[in-house]
């Protein structure tokens, strides 16, 4: 068989399973979210990516292969959700609402949803733990140039880092209060009034 028709054959392979890989980290995402860690497990998630258990196998051996590339996936996921919705934000006076209510819509979202749940079996999981720390790290310094960019300071200024990095630690958690219960009410208030002072102090800084 020639080089040509090598190749021919084998992109159409190559894309197959790419796409297998992708519907695999995306259904478990979607396990995660829906069962939590304890009830997500290989079985249901090829069943739900329309995958043979064999093909899943093959790609992911075991659960702790499968959450390690799925927790990859959800990193760059959440980046690309960040900055899109940066990419949406209005100008004027109500930037700084707009930013906290950007940040608060992704630390209520699905995809922070299933991070979650890999965070909390990371406490316990050495091989887990380890992968999950560099990632969230990563997540972490994005987002916090991401609303460094959005709110237009400067960094380089006295406090101005610390009341970023306090900012998005106080809507990190309005997001997991959220995941108690519907905290819709009382996150728009809190966001309303941390608007007003994050605005007042960043003029002060």
């Amino acid at each position: 068989m020639t080089s040509a028709k090598v190749s021919a054959v084998r992109v159409p392979q190559e894309e197959r399973t790419r796409a297998m890989r992708q519907r695999l980290l995306e259904s478990t995402v979607e396990c995660l979210v829906e069962y939590g860690w304890s009830g997500t497990s290989t079985t249901l998630v090829s069943q739900r990516a329309g995958v043979s258990r064999g093909a899943q196998l093959h790609h992911f051996p075991t659960k702790n292969d499968l959450v390690l590339a799925a927790v990859e996936h959800l990193t760059e996921l959440r980046g690309e959700e960040l900055r899109a919705a940066a990419q949406q934000l209005p100008s004027g006076k109500r930037r700084t609402r707009a930013v906290l209510e950007m940040f608060a819509d992704h630390f209520t979202s699905p995809v922070f949803t299933a991070a979650l749940e890999v965070w909390v079996a990371a406490r316990t999981d050495d091989l887990l733990h380890a992968a999950v720390v560099p990632l969230e790290q990563r997540v972490g310094r994005e987002a916090h140039r991401i609303a460094v960019d959005a709110l237009g300071v400067d960094e380089s200024r006295p406090r101005v880092r610390e009341l970023v990095q306090g900012t998005l630690d106080l809507v990190r958690g309005l997001g997991l209060a959220n995941t108690i219960s519907d905290d819709t009410a009382r996150r728009r208030r809190i966001l309303s009034a941390w608007a007003h002072t994050l605005d007042t102090e960043l003029r002060q800084a």
